[in-house]
C-alpha cells in the first residue's frame, strides 16, 4: 500500500509518499480500505516530534478515517466487508489502508460521503468525552470554547447549541467570528475584546457553568475569572503554553473542578465506551442534519504537506481532510 511517511521529526518536507506493505488486523480489529482521513493538530505535534505515537499504535500519521472494510478480525461480530464506516484509529490514517480496533468504529452517518465521515471521529469523540462525559454538560448551562473556527470548536459548538445550552466562542478575526455566530454562538474576537467581561455581562455577572480551553498560557487564570460558581473547566490542549504562574485561590473559593484529558493515550474500553455514546445521542443528530461536520478545505493524498501548512497557518475555519479518491496512487 502507499503511505504517507515520516522521514525524520521536522518540517513538512519530511512527510514523503512511500510504499508498504497493508497492516493485518488481529482478532478484535477490521481492516480499512481508506478513501479520506481527516488532519489533526496531534499530527502536526507528531511531525515535529513533540508528540510520539504510544508504543503500541502506528507510527504513520493519522488519527481518522473513513472507508469500506476489506477485512475482519476473528473476534469481529457486529462488521463485515463491504462494511461503510469510519473510525478513531491509534495511529495509520494516511494510509491506503489502516487497521481500527472494530469497537472504535461507527457507521457512516446517512448521506455522508467519505470525505465527510472522515471529519468526524476525532472532534466527536473528544468533544463528546470532554463536554459530557467529563465536565457533565447539560440542557441549560452556559459554555464557553476557546478556539471556537477549529475542528474541535465547530464541532462543540453545534452539539451544544443542538442540545439547548447557551455557547460562547472565542476566535481571532472578523471572518472566523463570522462563522463562529453562523453556528448559533456569541462569537468573541479575543484581538478586541476580553472574554472575561464578555460572558461576565451576558450572563448577568455569574460566568460560564463550563469552559473547553485548548488554548493554555494565561487563559488558565482568566479562565478562573469567567468561571460561575461550581464551574467546570476541561483542558485538551496548550497551543500558547502549559506552563504558568497561576493563583488558585479562585478555584477554592468557587468550588472550580479543573481537569484535562487527551484521547489518544486512553484505552480501547474508554474509547468503545465514548463510541457507543455517540452512535445512541450524535449520529442521529447527523442523519437529520441537524449538526454537520464544517469541512475548510480538502487536499489530495500527495499534497499532505499543503494541508499540514494550511493547518499550521491557523486560517482554517472546521475540519482539514485528506482525499485519497483524488490521488492517482489508489489500485483499483
Amino acid at each position: 500500500m502507499k503511505f504517507i511517511a515520516l522521514k525524520n521529526p521536522g518540517d513538512v518536507d519530511q512527510l514523503e509518499l512511500q510504499t508498504m506493505a497493508t497492516p493485518q488486523p488481529n482478532d478484535d480489529e477490521v481492516l480499512i480500505r481508506v478513501y479520506a482521513a481527516g488532519i489533526n493538530r496531534p499530527d502536526i505535534l507528531q511531525r515535529q516530534g513533540m508528540y510520539p505515537p504510544p508504543a503500541d499504535a502506528s507510527p504513520i500519521l493519522g488519527l481518522e478515517a473513513a472507508g469500506e472494510i476489506v477485512h475482519c478480525g476473528a473476534n469481529v461480530k457486529r462488521w463485515k466487508q463491504g462494511d461503510k464506516v469510519c473510525a478513531l484509529v491509534n495511529g495509520g490514517g494516511y494510509a491506503e489502508y489502516v487497521v481500527a480496533p472494530a469497537a472504535q468504529c461507527l457507521p457512516i452517518p446517512q448521506d455522508f460521503s467519505y470525505v465527510r465521515a472522515a471529519a468526524l471521529p476525532e472532534t466527536f469523540f473528544t468533544v463528546w468525552h470532554n463536554l459530557f462525559q467529563r465536565a457533565r454538560l447539560t440542557a441549560g448551562e452556559s459554555l464557553l470554547i476557546h478556539g471556537g473556527s477549529s475542528g474541535i470548536g465547530t464541532t462543540a459548538i453545534q452539539l451544544a447549541r443542538v442540545l439547548g445550552i447557551q455557547v460562547f466562542a472565542t476566535a481571532g478575526s472578523a471572518e472566523k467570528c463570522s462563522a463562529i455566530t453562523a453556528l448559533g454562538a456569541a462569537a468573541i474576537n479575543y484581538h478586541e475584546q476580553d472574554f472575561v467581561s464578555v460572558v461576565k455581562e451576558q450572563t448577568q455577572g455569574k460566568g460560564v457553568n463550563v469552559i473547553l480551553d485548548m488554548v493554555g498560557g494565561d487563559y488558565i487564570q482568566r479562565n478562573f475569572s469567567a468561571a460561575a460558581k461550581e464551574g467546570r473547566i476541561v483542558n485538551i490542549a496548550f497551543l500558547q503554553g502549559s506552563k504558568v504562574q497561576v493563583d488558585f485561590m479562585p478555584l477554592m473559593l468557587k468550588r472550580l473542578t479543573l481537569a484535562g484529558s487527551t484521547l489518544r493515550a486512553q484505552s480501547g474500553q474508554a474509547k468503545a465506551g465514548i463510541a457507543i455514546d455517540l452512535e445512541e445521542n450524535v449520529w442521529p443528530l447527523l442523519s437529520n442534519k441537524k449538526i454537520e461536520p464544517v469541512i475548510d478545505s480538502v487536499f489530495s493524498f500527495e499534497q499532505v504537506a499543503a494541508a499540514h501548512m494550511r493547518m499550521e497557518s491557523n486560517q482554517h475555519v472546521g475540519k482539514i481532510i485528506l482525499d485519497l479518491t483524488l490521488s492517482d496512487n489508489k489500485d483499483d
